[in-house]
């Protein structure tokens, strides 16, 4: 059932939601604030761009096209719908396709900065795979993989363009040489945790095409007070 609900923390912006579905959550939020962005920007691309959460905020930070790929056609639907409500038809356009193939018609050098939301969890034997076919590829290696986003990243992305991903943080010796063999330099991490003592349930990462080298590692992020509400650096997320 389609819900329409106020984008978190955003009171302008308004998403079309299908619990039965999969419904956009926090890292959505953290990735579009975390990614460099500059004036001279002209185009964007979100791979997996889901009910387009990440579209709208990079749409108030920004005057750049932007470009949301989806493969799912339920919601690459909804996606559509939330654009046309929040009247972002000119700055946002929504794709439905496979990217693996749609990235191989497409010119080289042609975008700025590339954001990706990507499924976490690599697919083995021991894997517990979701009834749910959206929520199956949706968090699942299954149709889109690390090595899968760099090499696109690596065609599409202008020269020092920017890649943005938002992934775990069990993930990050995976996303560092994949970054590497494709070209890409990590230039900026920071580790989110969901309270103070816990260990760091998320990774932010971003790295530049043909970039110089230097890593910068962001002071952490804590999203939790100990009684569960937003800390007030994630609130400042929200404004």
């Amino acid at each position: 059932m389609e819900v329409i609900n106020y984008l978190l923390g955003y009171k302008d912006l308004k998403i079309i939601q299908d619990p039965d579905m999969f419904c956009f959550s926090l890292d959505s939020v953290l990735l579009p604030q975390f990614v460099t962005l500059n004036l001279n920007e002209k185009k964007i691309l979100d791979i997996g761009c889901g009910n387009a959460p990440m579209p709208l905020i990079l749409s108030t930070r920004t005057s750049a096209k932007i470009v949301g790929v989806e493969i799912q056609k339920e919601i690459y639907e909804l996606a559509q719908k939330t654009i046309q409500i929040n009247n972002k038809e000119d700055q946002i356009s929504i794709i439905h396709g496979d990217i693996k193939e749609l990235y191989k018609t497409w010119e080289s050098d042609c975008f700025d900065v590339i954001v990706c939301n990507p499924p976490f969890f690599k697919v083995n034997k021991e894997s517990r795979l979701n009834v749910s076919d959206q929520r199956k590829l949706a968090r699942h290696e299954i149709t889109l993989n690390l090595e899968d986003i760099m090499k696109i990243s690596r065609k599409l992305l202008k020269n020092n363009g920017v890649l943005g991903i938002v992934h775990r943080p069990e993930r990050l010796i995976d996303i560092l040489l994949l970054m590497r063999k494709n070209n890409i330099e990590p230039k900026k991490i920071q580790f989110i945790y969901p309270k103070i003592g816990s260990d760091a349930n998320i990774l932010l990462i971003e790295g530049r095409k043909n970039g110089k080298l230097g890593l910068k590692i962001l002071k952490p992020l804590i999203t939790h007070n100990s009684d569960g509400g937003y800390t007030d650096e994630i609130k400042k997320y929200f404004e």
